[in-house]
């Protein structure tokens, strides 16, 4: 296998909740290997400067788009804006997310469905839409972000897990439905991430991660994009509806002592 396996050069791809975080890592990795992307977040005075750093840079050219995830009419609008500018939706990349820790008890209705709606249903509303594209030009590839949260389940934010095991279920069975029109479907599951969000819950940033450590617990917005790029690309041709879990040294049980 070679470099060329993983390039998503000339691609066009559609990235959301792209304004900062792993949102913005993925935008900027696939724009910087010659991928057009579409930076999208709810505020669009949040996802202009993105655009404009992109441009700036050699590679892909950018275009901010404001999208409510949880809006069909938006999303829609999201889809052919895309379509006009660049030509078609190659990628897709459901990175659009939110989170707030609530012991289950204490979770209302509407907070409830406030997470729902954004990270599931904002997962359907944009796969569905970016899908007809894809479908009707013979194929494409969608990478949904979930979390290990989604997989080994998480006390505190059940409402999150919930809907990430949603997203994660959702994977592979769009994935088993879609393969016959060309459409690969797969997910990354990232644990703790040294975003702005972490940063403030865990004390952690990005300039405290060193990449070269193997046995650490939290990881850096670009190696989320590695992973994301691998499931774009090529070289991931015969990974389809599987979810691939980027999170760090395994935590095991331990035997207790005789």
């Amino acid at each position: 296998m070679t470099g060329e396996q993983f390039n998503v050069d000339g691609a066009t791809a559609i990235v959301t909740g792209s304004s900062r975080g792993i949102g913005r890592a993925i935008a900027e990795r696939f724009a910087s290997e010659g991928a057009d992307v579409v930076v999208s977040s709810r505020d669009r005075d949040h996802v202009d400067p993105v655009a404009a750093a992109i441009d700036e840079r050699d590679g892909g050219r950018a275009l901010a788009v404001e999208c409510d995830v949880r809006d069909r009419d938006a999303v829609e609008a999201m889809v052919a804006a895309t379509a006009t500018e660049f030509g078609g939706v190659d990628v897709l990349v459901n990175n659009a997310g939110a989170a707030f820790v609530a012991p289950f008890e204490e979770i209302t209705p509407n907070g409830w469905q406030a997470i729902l709606d954004v990270n599931l249903t904002g997962t359907y509303h944009c796969s569905q839409a970016a899908g007809a594209e894809m479908r009707e030009a013979g194929g494409g590839r969608i990478v949904n972000v979930a979390s290990v949260a989604g997989i080994r389940g998480s006390p505190g934010a059940t409402h999150y897990a919930a809907a990430k095991a949603g997203v994660v279920n959702l994977t592979r069975s769009l994935a088993a439905e879609w393969a016959a029109d060309g459409v690969r479907v797969n997910s990354v599951a990232p644990g703790f991430v040294a975003t702005p969000g972490v940063a403030s819950k865990m004390g952690v940033t990005a300039d405290d991660v060193d990449r070269s450590d193997v046995d650490r617990q939290v990881g850096l917005p670009e190696e989320v994009a590695d992973a994301v790029q691998f499931l774009a690309s090529p070289a991931s041709s015969y990974v389809v509806g599987e979810t691939l879990v980027v999170k760090g040294t395994p935590r095991l049980e331990t035997w207790p002592d005789d």
